[in-house]
């Protein structure tokens, strides 16, 4: 992906089920690519074109040993992801939390004037 940044990069990459499937197997340990393609219902030749997606990404690094080639995970990446999520994450949970006190306010509003309703001959 010439020309576009490293966390856009890493979102495209986390954008397809497949490589998240494949990340999450890579968060257990070190794998060949015999050892992805088991649970997933594709092709080694598909499996092999996500690790280079993967890669192209930073967020796996590859290595050969003999004849077996392992992929890594590299959290750096994640990381730097998680951490850009996380200023949002601060925003939501500061929105929920004003927005949980507004509705408070409103059904202590409510009780309050369904109790005045309700005995009508208790106000003077």
């Amino acid at each position: 992906m010439a020309g576009t940044d490293q966390l856009s990069t890493v979102f495209a990459a986390l954008a397809d089920p497949t490589r998240r499937a494949i990340i999450a197997k890579l968060a257990e340990g070190d794998a060949t690519v015999t050892e992805l393609t088991a649970p997933l219902s594709i092709s080694m030749p598909a499996v092999s074109r996500h690790l280079k997606v993967l890669e192209g990404a930073a967020l796996i690094s590859r290595s050969q040993s003999g004849k077996w080639r392992a992929s890594r995970l590299e959290a750096a990446p994640l990381r730097e992801a998680a951490d850009w999520i996380e200023r949002y994450r601060r925003f939501w949970e500061s929105s929920l939390t004003r927005l949980d006190a507004h509705l408070a306010a409103m059904q202590a509003a409510e009780q309050a004037t369904d109790q005045t309703t309700a005995n009508p001959g208790d106000v003077k």
